[in-house]
């Protein structure tokens, strides 16, 4: 029984003891706590985006229904009818969807930079002993160590700089979209503006094939030629007709494509003007070709890899210096125990420790990884490089061709081909061309019109994807231009483009009056389809 009410207030007089010994525990612990509140604190939602983005997700979740009927964006007014084309770049930029991707991965990567800037956190342990460890000074019944390792000097700087490059890329992408998308963005512009030229042209061939149907019956009544004039017009509408539907479907596929490129309804409206300015400048293909190994955004991204890759040369040589890991340790001594000398103190040690990098295998085989992977990176710059060049080429000669064309459609194609139709138009209220080759040549100036509608539309597309590839150099009457400071396109001054300009042939009204003749009875052929 003694020796039982010894031990016990012997246990007492422990705790007693280490209670007493409490405040650096507190301490301890209240960091803990500080801690753990700055871990509280980063689970808060900081981003806006991204709360609006959880929130959207949730309401997915819980809802099917709901979430089905609002996935289809409402129409947008302001972008419906006959728009510049400043104004779809603007909204695209601000509103894309692959735009707004690329700027918050850039985002994503920048602040990692500070993260590998930073001290790894460091370690706390406390050990707690059931039995006590009996010493000269006491009992010790509780342990506590902090240690925090320390990279080999420049170690972090480099790993920052890696991050730094990698922030770089992103920045790097993020102009190559934006002005990838400004390329789309146009295309499908202009593409609408082929669209709604030839169904206008289209729609007026049609009225001036009514006009030729009309002569045709006319004769057909006096009796100057067959009723197979008459019918053969009517198909020829009817064939009209018919590419008129196939238009308005290609203006409901195209302007879905824009507004997607918008990130707005498909059901939206969206148009292009009557009118495309043309402006002058001249192109000069070495130039452009300097303007483009400096300013292509994909060339700059593959810079920064280079750039990246030589400093993960240098971290990983840096491996070859070991890292220190400095601790402190506290024990809790109590005064009581089988000592005769117990005095309670608590004792305090310090530690340091190194990593010992002697596996030089491994070491040698990260610096050769190293090295060949800046090897891979300069060679692809190189390819990009050719394949920029190549492309810079092939583009200015087809801009050249197509500036071309449009000059001679301008000065000799059309002017001739209305002339022609004018001419035979004549021929036949005279009885001296028939009416096949009245259609012939109505068919040759509905098929040149068209022709120099798309040549026009193709040159301004073509005028887009090379300042995409020169990263934005002012090649259009609509140019981006690129903030170096944050790679964000703004709206230049328009600048002149060397396209040929020449006055506009004046439409001649084709005379179409009949020889007066005996009206004889006829057929009224089919009203069109509307």
């Amino acid at each position: 029984m003694s020796s039982y009410m010894f031990s016990r207030d012997l246990g007492t007089n422990r705790w007693q003891h280490l209670i007493a010994k409490t405040p650096l525990i507190i301490v301890l612990a209240g960091s803990l706590s500080v801690c753990g509140c700055r871990s509280t604190d980063s689970q808060q939602i900081l981003d806006p985006e991204y709360h609006a983005l959880i929130h959207s997700v949730q309401r997915t979740s819980s809802s099917v229904i709901i979430a089905a009927a609002e996935a289809v964006s409402p129409v947008s007014i302001d972008l419906e009818g006959a728009h510049g084309l400043e104004d779809y770049i603007v909204h695209a930029i601000r509103q894309n969807p692959e735009v707004q991707a690329a700027r918050k991965q850039m985002e994503s990567l920048a602040y990692l930079v500070p993260v590998a800037a930073s001290l790894q956190d460091p370690n706390l342990a406390v050990t707690v002993q059931p039995k006590p460890v009996q010493t000269a000074s006491g009992e010790q019944t509780l342990a506590m160590a902090i240690n925090q390792k320390f990279p080999w000097f420049g170690k972090l700087e480099m790993r920052a700089g890696v991050a730094e490059e990698q922030t770089n890329i992103a920045r790097a992408k993020l102009a190559a979209a934006e002005l990838n998308t400004i390329e789309k963005v146009k295309r499908a512009y202009f593409e609408l503006y082929f669209i709604q030229q030839s169904t206008k042209i289209t729609e007026a061939e049609q009225q001036l094939l009514g006009d030729i149907r009309d002569v045709a019956n006319t004769r057909y009544k006096t009796g100057q030629t067959s009723q197979q004039d008459v019918l053969r017009a009517d198909l020829e509408i009817s064939n009209v007709e018919t590419d008129l539907i196939q238009l308005r479907q290609k203006l409901q596929s195209g302007q879905a494509a824009l507004a997607r490129l918008l990130h707005i309804s498909p059901q939206t409206k969206v148009l292009a003007l009557d009118e495309i300015p043309r402006n002058q400048m001249k192109l000069n293909l070495e130039s452009l070709q300097e303007q483009a190994i400096a300013a292509r955004p994909e060339l700059h991204a593959q810079l920064a890899a280079i750039q990246r890759d030589r400093q993960t040369v240098q971290l990983a040589r840096l491996n070859y210096k070991p890292d220190v890991t400095l601790g402190l340790n506290w024990i809790n001594v109590s005064d009581s125990g089988i000592s005769p000398v117990a005095n309670g103190d608590d004792a305090f040690m310090m530690s340091a420790g190194i990593n010992m990098p002697i596996y030089r295998k491994r070491l040698d085989s990260q610096i050769r990884s190293a090295e060949a992977k800046v090897v891979a990176t300069a060679r692809q710059y190189d390819a990009l490089k050719d394949n920029t060049l190549e492309e810079v080429t092939d583009l200015f000669a087809k801009i050249e061709s197509q500036k071309e064309l449009l000059l001679l459609f301008e000065e000799d194609i059309l002017p001739k081909a209305r002339l022609t139709l004018e001419v035979s138009s004549r021929a036949y209220n005279v009885g001296e061309v028939d009416f096949l080759q009245l259609i012939d040549n109505w068919r040759e100036l509905l098929r040149y019109e068209i022709r120099y509608r798309r040549q026009e539309a193709s040159l301004q597309q073509s005028l887009a994807q090379l300042e995409r590839v020169v990263g934005g150099v002012l090649v259009t009457s609509y140019t981006m231009q690129l903030n170096h400071e944050n790679l964000l396109p703004t709206l230049a001054e328009p600048t002149p483009v060397n396209i040929p300009m020449v006055p506009p042939v004046p439409e001649k009204k084709i005379s179409l009056k009949p020889a007066p003749k005996a009206e004889l009875p006829s057929i009224e052929p089919p009203k069109p389809k509307e």
